[in-house]
């Protein structure tokens, strides 16, 4: 037992130095991809030493895992009582910005890059991005399922898988990528999964129709 006013053996944890620890590594990551990541480089860049993040992460791959989890925004929240159609067409522009955002566009490209040379990678990315998205969007594809707003056929991860696709083959084209751009062509590929562009209710100016998608 510690005696009555002493604190037990070794050091809490700093969250200050964690979060520096994690920003480092993704900056890093993400600049020079897993080869030209190091814990030496890392601890130099959080202002840390080398013993600091050893105690931490056994290596720059569970590092690198941890920073991709640590950048994941805030959980997803979908209303459940809002249609499928309603709730796309609606965050539309938010997600747009969202994507086309070149900090997330390396981030995404780093991590399908090293799927194979460094699983751990794109499995925290998977779990702790990828997934709950999915499981958000499940019960509003169901619910549009039953109500007759999708083809009775859809299959709702093989739906979900189109639209995610589509959004890397976006992103994969060579060239710049305006929110404005993104923004249409996530409306397109709703138009095509099935999704129509939701009415306004009465007494609401809808948005003039445009032409096709890039």
């Amino acid at each position: 037992m510690t005696a009555p006013g002493r604190r037990p053996p070794g050091r809490p944890r700093d969250p200050g130095a964690d979060a520096a620890i994690l920003r480092a590594a993704l900056d890093l990551f993400i600049e020079h991809g897993v080869e030209g990541t190091s814990i030496e480089r890392v601890a130099k860049a959080a202002g840390v030493g080398k013993l600091t993040v050893y105690r931490r992460w056994s290596g720059k791959e569970e590092l690198i895992a941890a920073a991709v989890e640590a950048a994941r925004d805030d959980p997803v929240d979908l209303p459940a009582d809002t249609p499928l159609a309603a709730v796309a067409w609606g965050a539309a522009a938010a997600q747009a910005e969202h994507i086309v955002q070149p900090r997330f566009r390396a981030m995404v490209a780093r991590v399908l890059g090293t799927s194979a040379s460094h699983p751990a990678i794109m499995a925290a990315y998977w779990t702790h991005y990828v997934e709950p998205r999915r499981a958000a969007l499940r019960p509003l594809i169901e619910r549009a399922l039953a109500e007759g707003a999708l083809p009775a056929h859809t299959d709702p991860d093989v739906l979900m898988d189109m639209m995610a696709g589509a959004v890397l083959y976006r992103l994969a084209r060579p060239g710049p990528l305006d929110a404005a751009t993104m923004r249409r062509y996530l409306e397109d590929v709703y138009a095509q999964a099935g999704l129509e562009r939701p009415r306004p209710a009465p007494g609401e100016q809808s948005e003039p129709e445009r032409g096709g998608g890039p």
